[in-house]
């Protein structure tokens, strides 16, 4: 799962912390030849600011958004268009959720609960989707699986088991120091709270201690280092035991050879007619499950109904296709998946999920070739890992590359990398992988606000929530002009980008620096309001 990379990637670097009218001519595209003009936004975004960046118009809020306010405001306005099924190829969605229950797609020749297959389509109870997991959810990676069954020819598991180790190492040390911070921090908070005599405390309670004991001394030192690390000890110690946790988790399941988390779907999962698997119930199983749920809400959360957030798409139904574990996605259930989307009548899957092994890979690629071949539009994350793609020691799967830098096997396929909230030499999310050849187009998925299971709202980080950025926006194209095809999509999201040659950080560090058009195919940030103009244009030439 590519939230699962970008989590590896922000623990790792907390323990280096821790150690130290539609068509109209008086519409006017924004001009992207002066967009490196614009000013820097030297002001914190506000609360509101942060829970909508996404939506802000660059020119006038001077913060890196796709324009969709400006898109409903003077382009959409009250208009419906027609309704746009997108399914989310994902882990379980809370179908319950207040801000996406009026918006789920409901398979009307299916009669729930009857375990019968009244469409027969192949899936037995599919109201608002399938679920190919059954009741599992924590699995292994890719190359774990590989060393696991020495799966693949010579090279490929001696690449495996490097990974796994080198994996095993690192996870096992950044455990280890987690426990240690914590033991050390939850000491400190101990000591000082009885040194204050009260049950909390505050920065300035801890800044104001005199004491000459130095155990005191190093237990306040303590916690002088932990506030330049969050603003209270209860936010440092939930992030050192979700630390903890996530380290635990990766060597009890991502990691460990002997772990099967498959055996109780009870299929196949290298088998790809080994069918008739899963059931029809497509919601997240825990609560920690919440990657699908966040993804739906940017795309399709319920407009101006006065809670949560605002999807970008205004008239969508989210077909929910539970196939993406905590661990590393099966190319059997992507595969058929992607298949099961197309036949039930999705016009765009979103797919932000990613692995760096794939051993089927050609059913995946069968199934895209397929989507292409039904006129579906496939957006997919870039993955999380900081990485150039055009490098071919960083593949990153699903791709429409049979080999890195190669011809596209179809033309119904964008790829997307995200953005900062911060306009300028660093709106390139440091996580965000990228690529000249391999990464199309940008959108925001940094701090994204969105929904979460239990009709709670969080900020989440990765190309996970940039992908349904631009997959909404899709889907407003699709439904305001239905006459163009998926190619013709993803060639009005690419070209009709605000373009910036400004030097961008990569992966966080200064010295990667490279010019922001030398770092996808587009040069481009993808932008709601001048793609449906385009789009406008373009339909009416059909």
């Amino acid at each position: 799962m590519t939230f699962r990379n970008l989590k590896s990637a922000f623990y790792g670097s907390l323990v280096m912390a821790l150690l130290g009218g539609c068509g109209s001519t008086a519409l006017v595209l924004t001009p992207i030849e002066k967009i490196d003009t614009i000013p820097l936004k030297v002001t914190e975004l506000t609360e509101t600011e942060s829970e909508s960046w996404g939506h802000a118009d660059l020119v006038a809020d001077t913060i890196p958004g796709i324009s969709l306010n400006k898109a409903y405001d003077e382009i959409i306005k009250n208009k419906k268009g027609k309704s746009v099924v997108v399914a989310v190829l994902d882990s379980g969605i809370d179908l319950d959720h207040e801000d996406l229950d009026d918006v789920l797609w409901t398979n009307k020749g299916e009669k729930p609960g009857n375990g019968i297959d009244d469409d027969k389509n192949g899936y037995i109870d599919d109201i608002h989707g399938y679920n190919f997991l059954g009741e599992s959810y924590n699995e292994q990676l890719e190359y774990t699986r590989i060393v696991k069954f020495k799966m693949g020819d010579a090279a490929i598991q001696e690449k495996a088991n490097a990974k796994l180790q080198e994996e095993v190492s690192k996870n096992t040390q950044n455990k280890q120091r987690y426990e240690q911070i914590l033991g050390s921090v939850m000491a400190a908070d101990a000591a000082v709270k009885e040194h204050l005599g009260k049950d909390t405390y505050s920065k300035e309670d801890v800044m104001a201690i005199q004491t000459e004991a130095q155990a005191l001394l190093q237990y306040v030192s303590v916690l002088k280092q932990m506030y330049t690390i969050d603003d209270t000890i209860p936010d440092v110690l939930k992030h050192l035991n979700e630390g903890v946790k996530y380290f635990t988790e990766r060597l009890d399941y991502h990691f460990n050879v002997d772990f099967d988390g498959r055996k109780i779907v009870g299929d196949d999962p290298y088998d790809l007619m080994d069918v008739g698997y899963g059931d029809g119930n497509p919601k997240n199983r825990v609560k920690d499950e919440s990657h699908g749920t966040h993804v739906a809400g940017i795309i399709a959360a319920e407009r101006n109904n006065g809670q949560g957030v605002n999807g970008v798409a205004n008239n969508v139904q989210i077909m929910s296709i539970r196939a993406v574990p905590n661990g590393d996605e099966y190319d059997k259930d992507i595969a058929l998946g992607i298949r099961y989307a197309v036949d039930n009548g999705a016009k765009i899957i979103n797919a932000s999920f990613g692995k760096s092994f794939s051993l089927n890979s050609d059913w995946v690629f069968d199934a895209i070739k397929y989507a292409a071949d039904n006129d579906v539009l496939i957006v997919h994350a870039a993955g999380n890992d900081g990485l150039d793609l055009d490098d071919p020691e960083n593949p990153n799967y699903p791709n429409d590359q049979v080999d890195v830098n190669s011809n596209e096997i179809a033309d119904n396929v964008i790829t997307i990398g995200a953005l900062n909230g911060k306009y300028g030499s660093e709106m390139v999310a440091s996580f965000s992988n990228y690529g000249k050849m391999n990464v199309d187009v940008f959108a925001p998925g940094a701090k994204i606000y969105s929904t979460m299971p239990e009709n709670e709202y969080e900020f989440q980080n990765g190309t996970s929530m940039a992908a349904p950025m631009v997959s909404g926006i899709a889907a407003l194209i699709r439904s305001h002009y239905p006459k163009l095809s998926a190619s013709d999509v993803k060639r009005i999201l690419i070209e009709s980008g605000l373009s910036s040659s400004t030097s961008v950080i990569l992966a966080g560090d200064a010295e990667k620096s490279k010019p922001f058009d030398e770092v996808t195919k587009s040069g481009k940030m993808v932008n709601a309001y001048n793609a449906l103009i385009m789009a406008s244009n373009m339909s009416k030439s059909l």
